[in-house]
């Protein structure tokens, strides 16, 4: 990086004492606790005292290291957030509302991606870097600020691949669970992949007993290799391996999220494949009609090859659901990031 940013976020009420120069290891506690209620400036710390309050504003007038550039929202009740980095980088975040009003903020842990995912919009950018700990935190803290309601849900489906950033990531997760903190169970908290091998394997090895949602998109090797380039270097048998030791040490049940693309892996065939891929795993399959983006040269199958193809899974007892997309008309979908701020204004 290069220049500095001020954060406080991601931090133990250690590190903030450090980081501050606290004289009293409680204050660092304070502030901590001042953070995850969504203080934005030390000025509204009122615990602390004012001669310290005072000194820690002069010195940081802004508790975030980013900065909200524009704000969209869409007649479903979605928002999303573009973000100026420190570094001038740019980064989207949404919020998701459910039909029973229930919170999800869609966060990014990179500034672009070097996954290359065809049908996805943020595979079109190159990978600027990966984001910070409190860059991901703040995120969530933005998002926070223009909700209705408490954020009850986080998923890491946003701009970027997760575990290819897997140490930020993580750390995120622990300062969003923290039972002092925010208080977020590890049971709402989703980590979504394209499928990278050696981050499934690590996160089952530091066994975080987070969610986790794979991109499978089609079960058929060459037609995945084409659409999602990971899958020339960890191919689906690798992939499967890789879940089933994931499935053993988590015990819990994942996610195959299958992007339906017209011409592309619905078909009958399809169907089989998939089945075959499924058998054995505690797996519910996602679809998620494609989400068109002028970038991309694909398109939405229609309603009825959806029903031909979800009666072709019922047929082969594959568990699935169908996602509403929510937060199209804002680009704010599933793979309709990137972070374009011209785009925006």
């Amino acid at each position: 990086m290069t220049q500095e940013a001020f954060s406080l976020f991601a931090k133990t009420p250690a590190e903030i004492t450090s980081a501050l120069g606290l004289e009293k290891a409680f204050q660092g506690r304070q502030v901590y606790r001042w953070l995850t209620k969504g203080a934005v400036s030390f000025s509204s710390m009122t615990d602390l005292p004012a001669v310290l309050r005072e000194k820690l504003c002069a010195e940081h007038p802004s508790l975030f290291s980013s900065s909200v550039v524009t704000s969209q929202t869409d007649d479903d009740g979605s928002a999303k957030l573009t973000l100026r980095l420190y570094d001038g980088n740019v980064v989207e975040c949404v919020l998701l509302t459910d039909r029973e009003g229930e919170l999800t903020a869609c966060l990014s842990s990179q500034a672009g991606c070097a996954m290359g995912c065809r049908f996805c919009r943020t595979g079109t950018l190159k990978l600027k870097r990966n984001l910070e700990a409190f860059e991901i935190i703040e995120q969530f803290m933005h998002l926070q600020a223009v909700a209705p309601g408490k954020i009850g849900h986080v998923v890491f489906m946003g701009m970027g691949e997760p575990l290819a950033n897997i140490d930020n990531v993580i750390r995120a997760i622990s300062f969003l669970h923290d039972p002092e903190g925010l208080n977020l169970s590890h049971r709402r908290i989703t980590v979504s992949t394209c499928g990278l091998v050696p981050g499934i394997n690590a996160l089952a090895a530091r066994k975080v007993p987070v969610k986790l949602a794979v991109s499978l998109v089609t079960a058929d090797d060459g037609k995945r290799s084409a659409l999602m380039p990971v899958n020339r270097a960890y191919p689906l048998s690798t992939l499967r391996e890789a879940l089933v030791r994931f499935q053993k040490v988590s015990g819990r049940r994942f996610t195959f999220e299958y992007c339906m693309i017209r011409g592309q892996n619905i078909d009958e065939k399809d169907a089989d494949k998939l089945s075959r891929f499924c058998r054995g795993l505690e797996v519910i399959v996602n679809l998620i009609p494609f989400n068109p983006c002028p970038e991309l040269p694909f398109e939405t199958p229609t309603d009825q090859e959806i029903r031909r193809f979800t009666d072709a899974l019922r047929q082969r007892n594959v568990e699935y659901t169908i996602r509403i997309s929510r937060g199209r008309s804002i680009k704010g979908a599933c793979g309709q990031l990137a972070g374009k701020l011209e785009e925006n204004v």
